[in-house]
C-alpha cells in the first residue's frame, strides 16, 4: 500500500448515509489521504473498474447491494491485475461479525462513529502488511 511509501492512500468511501460520507473524507483529507466517495455497492463495483484504489472503507448495512454482496464483489475480483484492501465498517461491532466478514474477504473492521485515532491506527496496520 502507498502509505508504506510516506504518500497517502486512494482509498473509496462506500456509505449510503452522507453524514458518514462527509466524516470520512474530512478524517481521510486530515490523515493525508485522497478518493472517492460513494452511496451504494453497485456504484463502489462501477468505480473500482475504472479507477485503482488502494483501500476501500465499506459500510456493512446498505439497502440494495449490502456490504457482504460489495465485499464478495470486491474479492473475487481484480481491478487493475490487483484487489484493494477492504475494512469493513459499522456501528455494531460484535466479535462474530467481525470474525464473519474477515472470514468473507475482509482485512479489517472499524466501528462507526469513525474516529481519527482509529481510522490512522487501522490504515497503518494494513500498510504494514
Amino acid at each position: 500500500m502507498t502509505a508504506a511509501n510516506g504518500i497517502g492512500l486512494n482509498v473509496l468511501v462506500v456509505d449510503d448515509d452522507p453524514l458518514n460520507l462527509r466524516i470520512a473524507s474530512r478524517l481521510l483529507r486530515e490523515l493525508g489521504h485522497c478518493g472517492a466517495l460513494v452511496n451504494s455497492g453497485e456504484k463502489a463495483l462501477q468505480l473500482a473498474g475504472q479507477q485503482s484504489f488502494d483501500l476501500v472503507l465499506l459500510d456493512v448495512s446498505m439497502p440494495g447491494m449490502g456490504g457482504q454482496d460489495t465485499l464478495v464483489a470486491l474479492s473475487s475480483n481484480t481491478f487493475d491485475g490487483r484487489r484493494p484492501r477492504v475494512v469493513m465498517v459499522s456501528g455494531h461491532c460484535d466479535s462474530a461479525t467481525q470474525q464473519h466478514f474477515i472470514n468473507a474477504g475482509a482485512d479489517g473492521f472499524i466501528t462507526k462513529p469513525l474516529d481519527r485515532d482509529r481510522l490512522a491506527a487501522t490504515l497503518a496496520s494494513l500498510s504494514r502488511i
